[in-house]
């Protein structure tokens, strides 16, 4: 009796097994539950966008110049200390927290690009071409991460939700999505796809290999490509005009 018990036991634990390995073989990763992906890329990145705005001249910055990344690396820091490897589906106000530090992010780089652009219009800005070349590549270059975070952030509700696998309709649709015969059967998209996309974007005003889906992410994208076009036209034509 304890050996027939033991073997259809061990039956069910290989059927078990079978219909799981058939469920990762049917389903995308990008539409299962699966892990959090790490935290490193987009820790690295935001590093990098508060090492930007310090470097800022401090007249197109709020004062004190220091305020906001500070503010940015206290809320970076009770991120990284609640999940510090892998950004996991843990509590809803660390959705919260992430949301709060981009839009700190967004208000500081937003901010300076504004008086940037007014400076410029107004001829009170860009005397020398080096120094204004720097400034708006600076501003240029946090802002492909602004928008790199509100992509990641939003799509299927964030890079929580996604880990959980209950949305079914996404925000944007990557190559690997169309054709999953091209990736890894565990991919599915992480910060970097998105900060891919936030950088064609910038560059070539228009989507490329990323299409957006849904209203909300097309709008993103047509702010994202305005911004990025106003910036670089005044700054080069300044910068332009000023060397010669």
């Amino acid at each position: 009796m304890s050996d027939g018990t033991d073997d259809a036991e061990s039956r069910l634990v290989r059927i078990e097994r079978l219909l799981q390995t058939g469920e990762r073989d049917l389903i995308p990763a990008w539409r299962r539950a699966t892990r959090g992906e790490p935290r490193w890329a987009v820790t690295a990145v935001i590093l990098l966008a508060v090492t930007l705005q310090l470097t800022l001249p401090h007249r197109l910055t709020l004062q004190p110049y220091w305020a906001l990344p500070v503010l940015e690396l206290a809320l970076l820091a009770g991120l990284v200390a609640a999940n510090p490897r892998r950004v996991e589906p843990r509590t809803s106000w660390l959705r919260w927290l992430g949301l709060a530090l981009i839009c700190v992010i967004s208000l500081a780089n937003g901010l300076a690009a504004a008086r940037l652009v007014a400076g410029l219009v107004n001829g009170t800005e860009g005397s020398d071409a080096g120094p204004l070349l720097l400034t708006g590549g600076g501003i240029w270059l946090t802002n492909v991460i602004v928008f790199a975070l509100w992509y990641w952030e939003s799509d299927r509700g964030g890079p929580m939700a996604r880990a959980l696998g209950n949305r079914q309709f996404a925000d944007f649709l990557f190559v690997q999505m169309q054709s999953p015969e091209l990736a890894p059967p565990d991919w599915e998209p992480a910060f970097l796809d998105y900060l891919y996309l936030s950088f064609t974007n910038s560059t070539a005003f228009s989507p490329t290999d990323v299409m957006p889906l849904s209203r909300w992410a097309k709008m993103l994208m047509m702010l994202q490509s305005t911004v990025s076009l106003v910036t670089v036209v005044l700054v080069v034509a300044r910068a332009v005009n000023i060397l010669h």
